[in-house]
C-alpha cells in the first residue's frame, strides 16, 4: 500500500485488484485527441491518483511548454476508470493536467471543464451523443487499403447486409466491449463507403461522452489490431468515397432535474424550443472558428463537399445554416426533436475542444437571446450561387487555412482556449496547412508530369 493512500484511492485499488487488474493508465491527449499515458504498477495508484506522473508537454503536439519549462502532472479522475476490455489487467483513465499544483490552462479536458463550469452557472448541463463513424480496413498484397471484405464492392454500400455480417466477428467484439463498458449500444451498420460502419450508444453529459469518444478511439484501433485489421478516424481515406462523420446531438438539460430544454412547444416532433433556437444562433455565428476545432485537418474539408462521392452525394455540410431533418444544413433538427445536431464535426476531431467551442459559442447565443432565422428546409446541394444568395446561406471554410484563419480571427477561439492554447493551435494548424502546400501529390504527377 502507498504512503498516505486515501481511503477512497484504496478501496478503488483493492476493486481493481479483485477485478484481476496489476497497471493502472493516467491518460490525457494531446491537440489531435490522441491518448497518451503513463503507466504505473496498481500498487502505485495512490501516489498516481496525487499527481506522481509527470509529462513533458514539449515532447507533444501542440501542448505549449518549451523544453526548458516544468513538467504538467496528469491528474486521474477516478470516475472514469475503465478496464480495459482486450486486456483486463489494465485500467485506463482520463486525467487533467496540473502545473504547479493548478490546472493546467491548455489542457483539452481542462478547457471542456472550464465551459462546462459555465454552463454550470447558468443552470445547464450539456448532453451529448457522438456518432462515430470510420474506416476498418486491411491491407493486400502491395500495401494498399482495402476493405477486409472482398465482397464489399458495392457503389452504395450502405446498410449493405453482407458487408456487415463479413466484419461481424471484429464488430462483434467491439460492440459487446461498448456494453460491457455501460454504454448502450443501440444500433451499428455498414455505412456509405467500402470498409466504412457507424455505431450509436447512449448520450451522456459532455465530458463523459468525451471521455468516451476517446476511449472509443484507442480501443476500436486495439481490436481492429487484434483481428489484423486498422482502423482509422481518418475523414476521407478515399477521395471516391463518403467521409466519416462524427455527429454531435446536442441538448441542454436542467442541472438539478434533469429536463430536457431543447423539447420544443407540446414536445411536437421536428420541433425545439426558444432556448434551443438561441442555442443554435450562437453556433451558426461562430460556425467558421468552430470549424476549425471539429473539422481539423487537410483531409476534412475534402469530406465537407457536395459532391464527389461514388453514391452520388456525400451527406456532409457545405452550408452554415439550420433545418429540419435535412443533411446539407450544418445543424439539423432530427424529427424526434428535442436535440440539435451538428453535422460538419469529423472523427479526427478532439471532442474536448469541439465541444468546448461549440458549448460556450451555443453559450453566448442564449446570453444574447440570439435568434437563427429562417431554417432552410431545401436540398442545398442543389441551388445556384444566386439561389444561396437570396436565402442567405453562406459556406463552411473550404480549407483549413480558410478555417484557421477564421479561428484566429474570432474573440470567441482564445476566451474559450486560453492565450497559450489558441497560439499553439494556429501555430501548429498553419505549419500543417503549409507543409500540405509542399508536397507534391500523385494528383500532380498524373495530371502534369507529362503534360508540360
Amino acid at each position: 500500500m502507498a504512503l498516505h493512500e486515501s481511503a477512497s484511492a484504496a478501496a478503488l485499488r483493492a476493486d481493481l485488484a479483485s477485478k484481476g487488474v496489476r497497471y493502472a493508465l493516467a491518460s490525457f491527449v494531446d491537440l489531435h485527441g490522441v491518448s497518451k499515458a503513463k503507466a504505473v504498477p496498481l500498487a502505485h495508484l495512490g501516489q498516481m491518483l496525487q499527481g506522481s506522473e509527470l509529462f513533458t508537454g514539449a515532447a507533444l503536439d501542440g501542448v505549449p511548454q518549451e523544453v526548458s519549462d516544468d513538467e504538467v502532472a496528469a491528474i486521474p479522475d477516478p470516475d472514469s476508470a475503465t478496464v480495459l476490455p482486450w486486456q483486463q489487467d489494465v485500467v485506463w483513465m482520463a486525467s487533467d493536467l496540473h502545473l504547479h499544483g493548478q490546472p493546467f490552462e491548455a489542457c483539452s479536458r481542462n478547457i471542456l471543464q472550464r465551459v462546462r463550469h459555465q454552463a454550470a452557472s447558468m443552470g445547464y448541463r450539456f448532453n451529448l451523443g457522438i456518432e462515430t463513424e470510420f474506416f476498418v480496413l486491411r491491407r493486400d498484397a502491395l500495401g494498399k487499403p482495402v476493405p477486409y471484405s472482398a465482397r464489399d464492392t458495392l457503389d452504395k454500400p450502405a446498410y449493405d447486409v453482407r458487408g456487415l455480417l463479413d466484419n461481424l466477428p471484429w464488430l462483434d467484439e467491439l460492440v459487446t466491449a461498448m456494453n460491457q463498458l455501460g454504454w448502450g449500444v443501440y444500433s451499428f451498420d455498414h455505412e456509405d463507403g467500402p470498409g466504412q460502419f457507424e455505431t450509436d450508444f447512449d448520450y451522456a453529459e459532455v465530458l463523459t461522452m468525451a471521455d468516451r469518444l476517446t476511449f472509443f478511439k484507442l480501443m476500436a484501433k486495439e481490436i481492429a489490431h487484434r483481428h489484423g485489421l486498422i482502423a482509422t478516424f481518418m475523414p476521407k481515406p478515399f477521395g471516391d468515397r463518403t467521409g466519416s462523420g462524427a455527429h454531435y446531438n446536442m441538448s441542454l438539460a436542467d442541472l438539478q432535474s434533469g429536463t430536457n430544454l431543447f423539447l420544443g412547444p407540446d414536445r411536437a416532433p421536428g420541433t425545439v424550443s426558444t432556448l434551443a433556437r438561441q442555442f443554435m444562433a450562437g453556433v451558426l455565428r461562430h460556425a467558421p472558428a468552430i470549424c476549425a476545432v471539429i473539422a481539423p485537418t487537410v483531409n476534412s474539408y475534402k469530406r465537407l463537399v457536395a459532391q464527389g462521392s461514388m453514391s452520388g452525394f456525400t451527406w456532409a455540410p457545405v452550408f452554415i445554416c439550420y433545418g429540419n431533418n435535412n443533411r446539407t444544413n450544418m445543424l439539423r433538427i432530427p424529427s424526434a426533436g428535442g436535440r440539435v445536431e451538428c453535422r460538419a464535426a469529423d472523427i479526427s476531431c478532439n471532442p474536448y475542444l469541439g465541444a468546448a467551442m461549440i458549448l460556450a459559442a451555443g453559450l453566448e447565443g442564449i446570453r444574447e437571446q440570439l435568434d437563427p432565422g429562417e431554417p432552410n428546409l431545401v436540398n442545398a446541394y442543389t441551388l445556384t450561387p444566386e439561389q444561396r444568395a437570396e436565402r442567405g446561406l453562406r459556406l463552411l471554410p473550404r480549407t483549413l487555412g480558410e478555417a484557421v484563419d477564421a479561428f484566429a480571427a474570432d474573440p470567441l477561439s482564445k476566451t474559450v482556449f486560453g492565450d497559450a492554447m489558441y497560439d499553439s493551435f494556429v501555430t501548429y494548424k498553419r505549419n500543417e496547412w503549409d507543409s500540405y502546400h509542399c508536397a507534391v501529390s500523385d494528383w500532380e504527377q498524373a495530371r502534369y508530369l507529362e503534360f508540360f
